[in-house]
This record gives C-alpha cells, structure tokens and sequence, in this order.
C-alpha cells in the first residue's frame, strides 16, 4: 500500500453502525493520543477495538488534508524543505492509523473488520489520488524536482525529490482533467475488488473441512494424527481426525496419506477454491481487476500493466522478466520431468497399469522417493526441529553475523498466540521490538509475511526504532509436544527473519526513502535462507526435542546430499505462478478474460507443463496478485533468488559462514539503507560485481558445475544440464552406491558379532 494515502469522511449512515457514540469513541481513542507509553511505542492492543478505526482514519484524513493545504497555499517559493520534506513528513496520524489496521485485518480479522475494509480501501484509494492528482501540489514538486540541480541538491535530498516527483507522474500527475477522473474511478473500483478477492478466499479457505475416522490414518505419522485429532476435537468431533486447506493441514495428508482419493479430494478443494461458481467466486473479479490494471496502464502512457510495473523495479521492462523466467522453465520442466520418471516404478507398484498419476500423487511419491534414494524421512527430521530449536537458532545466527541480542519483551499482543522480543544492537542501541505469531487461524490470512506497526522513521534527529511482526502458518503443537516445523517451515521462518532484519536495521532519514524495488525486497528475506540447513547451522539448533541430542552427522549428510531432491517441481511451480501472473498482466486489450481458460494456454498451451504439476497458485486464490501487492510483480521471487544465491557466496568465498566482516558489509551496503540508492548499486557495492544467475541454477539442482584448469592455467565454470535419462542414471547409481554401503555395512557388523561369541 502506497505510504502517502489517506481517507475522505464516511457518511453518517455509516458512523450509526457503531454501538458508541462518536463522543465516546474519540475520548477514549487509542489513535487520538499523539504518542503510546508502550514499550518501542508498540500499538495498545489491549486498548484497541474495531470501532476505533473509523473516527481515526476520519481524523487522519483531516489532518492530513491541513497539512497538503498548508504547503498548496504556502506563499514562498517552492524549496525542498516547505514542499518534498513538508510533503514526506504530511499525514503521520493518518499512516499509523493505516498500518495497524492493515496489519491486524490480515492478522487478526472478523466479519466487523471485513466489513470495516470494504468501506475503507476505497475511500483511501480516492484520497490518495485526491492528493497526488492535486494540479498546484504537483506544480510546487515539479518546480522543486526541475530545479533540483541548480539549487544544489545532492544525496538523500535528492533522491527523495526524484522518487516524490516520480510518484505524482506514476500516479496521474500529467493527466487531463477527463484522464484523472477516469483513473480515479478505476483505482477506487480496483480496491473494493481487492477487497472482495480477499474475503472470498478466506472464506472458502475456512469452509472446507474433511473429517476422518481412524482407519483412514492409521498410516500417517503420530504427530499429524495427533494434529488432527486435536482439530478435531475443538470442532466438536470428538474420536474424528480434521483435514483443512490450511497448508500444516493439507499437506502431510498429501504427503503420508496412502488413500489416493481422499488425497484426491483435499487437494481438488485446495484447487478449486475462488473457483466453484458460488457466493464466493473470484473468476468475475479477477477478469475486471485485469482488465481495469490494463485500462490503468494506458491511461499513464504503458503498452500493459506489466510494462507499468517494470519500468519501476530493477527489470525496467517486461522483456528481461520473461528472459529470466523462460531461461530457468526449460531446464526446470526437464527436470520435473525427470522426477516424475523416477517416482513412476513406485506408483505403478501400487496402482493398476492403465492408472494415471496425477498432481495430487506428487507430496506422495516424491516422500517415497526421497526415503527409498536418501534415506531419509522428514518426519524424523521434524523431531530435531521443534520451533523454539528453529527461532533460536535464527537468534544466534543474528548474533553471529551482526553481533546484536533478541531478548523477551513485555508489550501489548493483539492475539494469545503472540510473542514479543526487543533486538539491540552490539553496543545495546535499541533497534526495534519484534512480534512473532506462528500458527493458523480462522481469522488468520494464509501464507506467512513480514510488517511493520511502527515504521523506522527519524524525530528531531533521532532515530525512531521500528515495531515488526513475523505472520505464519506453521504446524501448533499437539498435547504434550512442541510445534515440529518441517523443512520448508523453517526454511520460511529464516526467510522472513530475513524480511525482519531489513526493517530492524533500516536507518534511513526520510519516509519517502523506506521503500525498495520490489524485484529487490526478497533479497534481504531469501540470503537469510541459504543459513538454515548449512552444517554448523544444523550443528547449532537442531536438537531433538526429547532427547536433546545434536542431529547426528549421518542426518545432516542426508539432508545436504538431498538439497537439491524434488527442486525439478518447486522450481516449475514456482515459475508456472509467476509466469501466469506475468502473462495476464501483459496483455494489451484484456477487454473481458475468461481466466481459467487463459491460465491453461500460458502455462499448458504456450509452455507444455504437464498435467501432474499444478502451478504453485490458480488464478482463482493467488492472493498475491490480487490482493497482497504483487501484480505483475510474482516473478520478484526467483529474481530476488539470483541476487541472494550470488551473495551469499560472498560468504562462502570468505571461508566462513558467519563473516563478520561480509555480514557488516551486507548490513552497511544493503540492510540499513532502504530505498537511498537503487537495488543494483546496492548490489554491486556489496558484490563488487554484477549478479551471476549460476549460483542460483546451482543450487535449484538445475545445473552441475565444474571447475577444470584451462591450459593457460585459469579457471573456467563449465555448467552442464542433465537429461532425463542422466538424471535417472545417476539417481539409480546413488542407490545402488547406498545399498552396497548397507550391505558392507551389515558384514561387517555380522563379523563383530560373531568375533564377540568366540
């Protein structure tokens, strides 16, 4: 959400629906008081209630109003001081007000605050245009930007002018009168829309739940029978087992349940939410909010809405996204299907011949798989990582790296479920209060991310330290065992630790300097990932939760030869969603889309995915790019991933994981610095160089790479991509390796035994 935006006043029809009068609310408003006495100045959730909200947006509004007046009609000529700083310090009240609400709705949220978001976003939407369409604002940000060079404004100072300037023209500045009224109507209609897309989803999320009796998962693990039994159990179906779409739900049943058809079932329902032609169908909505992007698009000069976003981020334009994503497709399609030849031995073994596997055998076969080819069960390595193991173990990486201190915190929680930790710098500088709230919830969105209640900001010279919160969905913990994360849950935790960093260690000057590209804000989150499995990481946290015993090496070996295992999938997955996103936005005349069916020709039409891989999102529940900010905007995963997997060699190269040396150069160049410099200057001051997309197909398991000496005695990287047929080859010499390891293995231990008898 844009920082600059704000709120005209609702009608009084709207006013009447709250219980309290307007005189009670105001008097006993949290958001009326100018500052909280809370630790960090965190939100007063104990005080906070949803009729709160709309007086203070209300207020906020107004004051902001006064403030954009008073620089509009200022007398003086147009400097930077009364016109872009006046303007990027404009409407404090209003953004607190913004951000709590923002982030309590997708944490926290009720049919009253659903309601409350439908009436809001749009008016924000309307105000916000109301102020960057404004003709006489603009003229004093433009006088201000044209002469930004003869009046001598350098660094920050002039970087915040271009981006203000900037954002005024992105935002409908240069447009006719008939033009900004049209744009108007289209961002205000595009909120309610976002809105409803939102509120379908979790209610179709919500709504499914599949109850089982024992017989049908007497083969799952303890722990996810345990899980469900509890869920269960507080739904009022004492003696049941229940299955929800929620991902900790879901996919151990896809994983571990050996039923084919009720494997069949959940995951059909996951698949189908937004989609089932009722009350809560996104396929309408979706179909005007493209359309209205493109509309959008041209009104401000672009081909596509694709083209709009772009030429904001690091890509600059449509053409270098699809030559990142189309480069990484193909090998990634490959390999996915060589996975998939690989696990068919193993379906046909106990299906029929004429059966056909399908998406929902995937989590099935590849887990078979992985257990036949590596040893390995994630379920018992779920036992080593129990969530408090995992959240220590990002705070000593923090340590490590930066040197600072995480330490409980008593603060206001707006939820049971919360904690709340204070981080300090290595000279016990405060930098901000961290929230963490880990498992799912009816009134909790999906997906996990990373927030802010209060944002860094400077205050009579000072800095503000920021207030952040980590939102997850992880697996709770049943009767007496703690949560047992798996791998991609704690992979996630690191990943957002990563967000958290960026913003607990931002120390920039001005508002309007915070944000980055968007294509660059997964850097700071992904780099956290390449940590989480690596062997002294490991050697550090992952302790059994009731032995208290290191993950032995065998364990570890396992895990790091398996790293690349399945990537094939996640990497096809992953690029079908961006590459759909991408291409629905990049269409010129989406006049009216039917949405399924256009999906279906860009990723099985255009690209031959294959039917047994669904893409990591349907249109239909990407809530991403309908409703989270992403629009056009999904491929800014795997383009971040090239920066991080690149970056973190820096690491490797040092010769030590936790460089202290790299890890301040990481924080000095990129971490503190917001949006002060563009992401690829950030980049290369770190690098010392241009990012190497090689690491990256590395690491996904998509590439091999060897290093030969050339006659000249200089290296070269030779990357190689195995066929299908090698890839089988190679999988089945390491199993053939392992079972005569075994072997040897067991004569050895038969010769002990007999050695100890005589």
């Amino acid at each position: 959400m844009k920082r600059f935006l704000c709120l005209f006043a609702f009608a009084m029809m709207f006013m009447m629906n709250f219980s309290c009068s307007r005189n009670e609310i105001v008097s006993e408003n949290p958001f009326f008081e100018p500052q909280w006495d809370t630790p960090y100045g965190a939100p007063p959730f104990d005080r906070i209630r949803t009729e709160h909200f709309q007086p203070a947006f209300e207020q906020g509004m107004s004051l902001h109003n006064e403030e954009i007046e008073r620089i509009v009609n200022s007398e003086e000529r147009p400097t930077f001081e009364n016109t872009i700083l006046a303007y990027d310090n404009s409407g404090e009240m209003l953004w607190r007000v913004v951000t709590v609400f923002g982030m309590l709705s997708a944490a926290d949220t009720d049919e009253q605050m659903q309601g409350l978001s439908a009436e809001i976003y749009p008016a924000l939407a309307a105000h916000s245009d109301a102020i960057l369409m404004n003709d006489k604002l603009f003229e004093r940000v433009k006088r201000v930007y044209e002469s930004r060079d003869a009046e001598g404004l350098v660094g920050d100072e002039k970087r915040l002018t271009e981006k203000i300037y900037n954002d005024f023209v992105r935002s409908g500045a240069l447009l006719s009168p008939e033009d900004k009224t049209s744009l108007q109507q289209i961002n205000e209609r595009l909120s309610v829309l976002g809105v409803d897309f939102g509120r379908n989803l979790l209610a179709e999320t919500n709504a499914y739940q599949l109850f089982l009796k024992h017989e049908d998962v007497e083969n799952l693990p303890s722990a996810v029978q345990e899980s469900a039994a509890a869920e269960a159990k507080a739904a009022g179906h004492q003696g049941e087992y229940l299955f929800t779409l929620h991902k900790p739900s879901m996919l151990p049943l896809l994983t571990y349940c050996e039923n084919r058809e009720l494997r069949e079932q959940i995951y059909k329902a996951y698949l189908k939410r937004g989609n089932n032609d009722n009350e809560n169908d996104n396929k309408a909505i979706i179909s005007e909010m493209v359309s209205l992007r493109c509309k959008k698009a041209k009104l401000l000069g672009y081909d596509s809405y694709a083209h709009y976003v772009t030429a904001d981020e690091m890509a600059q334009k449509p053409e270098a996204v699809y030559e990142l994503l189309e480069g990484v497709w193909t090998p990634a399609l490959a390999q996915a299907k060589a996975e998939l030849a690989l696990m068919m031995p193993l379906f046909k073994r106990d299906n029929s011949m004429d059966a056909t596997f399908e998406s929902w055998d995937w989590w099935y076969y590849a887990e078979k798989l992985r257990e036949r080819d590596f040893d390995l069960e994630e379920e018992q390595v779920r036992e080593y990582l129990s969530l408090d193991n995992a959240k220590n173990g990002i705070f000593f990486l923090a340590n490590r790296l930066f040197g600072i201190t995480i330490r409980p915190l008593r603060a206001p929680m707006y939820h049971k479920d919360c904690e709340v930790y204070e981080v300090l710098d290595g000279d016990d500088t405060p930098l901000g209060a961290l929230y963490f709230d880990f498992h799912p919830r009816a009134s909790k969105q999906g997906g996990a991310w990373c927030g802010t209640y209060v944002d860094q900001s400077y205050k009579d010279g000072k800095r503000v330290p920021p207030v952040v919160s980590i939102v997850c969905n992880f697996t709770p913990a049943v009767g007496n065992s703690p949560a047992l994360l798996s791998i991609d849950e704690v992979e996630t935790l690191f990943h957002e630790f990563g967000h958290a960093l960026h913003n607990l260690f931002a120390d920039v000057k001005y508002r309007g300097l915070a944000g980055v590209e968007g294509d660059f804000v997964e850097l700071p989150s992904q780099i956290m990932e390449n940590w989480a499995f690596s062997e002294p990481m490991l050697k550090q946290y992952a302790v059994h939760y009731q032995t208290s015993a290191v993950m032995p090496d065998d364990m570890i070996s396992k895990i790091r030869k398996s790293a690349t295992f399945n990537e094939g999938f996640n990497t096809t997955e992953l690029l079908a969603a961006a590459l759909s996103d991408f291409d629905i936005h990049a269409v010129e005349n989406p006049e009216k889309v039917d949405v399924v069916e256009f999906e279906h020709k860009s990723l099985v039409g255009n690209r031959g995915l294959i039917p047994q891989i669904e893409p990591r999102y349907h249109y239909t529940y990407f809530s991403h790019i309908f409703d989270g900010g992403y629009s056009a905007g999904y491929y800014f995963y795997i383009w971040a991933e090239v920066l991080d997997k690149d970056a973190f060699q820096a690491f490797v190269e040092s010769g030590d994981l936790f460089d202290r040396a790299t890890a301040e150069r990481l924080r000095g160049e990129i971490l503190s610095k917001g949006g002060s410099r563009d992401g690829m200057d950030m980049y290369r001051a770190f690098r010392g160089a241009e990012p190497d997309k090689t690491a990256m197909l590395v690491a996904r398991g998509l590439m091999q790479k060897e290093v030969a000496e050339e006659e000249s005695g200089s290296k070269q990287t030779i990357v190689r991509v195995d066929t299908r047929e090698q890839a089988r080859q190679r999988a089945e010499r390491s199993r053939q390796e392992r079972e005569a390891a075994r072997a040897a293995e067991a004569q050895a231990d038969s010769i002990k035994v007999n050695e100890g008898i005589e």
